[in-house]
């Protein structure tokens, strides 16, 4: 049986296809109320908490004097924009096999979780599309914005092993396709902090950040685990 007890998925990008959805929805928010920038740009900050991400960008951008007071109202923006697209969109999927992978390891005696930089609100919304319900897909999802600090910090990890009753955070296996997603892992002092090269980042933008593993679809880890998929 596997030393891990507990995994905990990334969302977008990572077990769920997002071709660009979420880095769309935050430039158009952006854009929308005067500040425009590229792709590469928003890819930088895929992954935290999303007023975290817009603050950041507000302020990189060196538009905090003008903008950084608009920054919630941005955020609201970018989530009905988000909202809009995993509530009506046609496009809306799982990625490959990740609900598969999910009743798989959970039959093994694992317990499955998700975690997200999105607030509660879009994550209801893409669990009700996919029919992702807790204890019955998975065993507990948690967003940003039901702790005090989200990724890259480990309280969502944390959180989590409290209410699954995992005590040490090396039986714990993070997964996911962002930066801040390792860093996470990381910080929380996971056994196994495993990056998806299929999503956000690639395997090169990815390599510099601290990791155990690097896949190139979720598909892979049962092999890390030690088990057949």
């Amino acid at each position: 049986m596997s030393p891990i007890e507990l995994v905990v998925f990334d969302i977008a990008g990572t077990t769920v296809e997002d071709p660009g959805v979420v880095n769309r929805c935050l430039r158009d928010a952006l854009a929308a109320a005067g500040l425009s920038l590229d792709a590469a740009g928003v890819n930088r900050v895929m992954g935290l908490p999303k007023p975290l991400a817009i603050a950041r960008l507000i302020d990189d951008a060196g538009r905090a004097p003008d903008l950084g007071e608009r920054a919630e109202a941005i955020h609201r923006d970018f989530v009905a924009r988000a909202l809009a697209f995993y509530r009506e969109d046609p496009s809306v999927r799982e990625v490959p096999g990740a609900g598969e992978l999910f009743r798989m390891l959970r039959a093994a005696g694992l317990r499955v979780a998700l975690d997200t930089g999105f607030d509660r609100p879009i994550t209801d919304a893409l669990l009700r599309r996919l029919g992702w319900a807790e204890g019955t897909a998975v065993d507990a999802t948690i967003s940003s914005d039901e702790v005090e600090r989200g990724r890259p910090y480990p309280d969502m990890i944390r959180a989590l092993m409290r209410r699954l009753g995992v005590e040490s955070p090396t039986r714990v296996a993070k997964v996911g396709d962002t930066p801040s997603d390792l860093e996470e892992g990381t910080n929380a002092g996971c056994g196994l902090v495993v990056g998806v090269t299929g999503g956000t980042h690639s395997r090169q933008q990815l390599e510099p950040f601290p990791h155990t593993h690097l896949i190139a679809s979720i598909r892979e880890l049962p092999a890390i685990l030690g088990l057949a998929f």
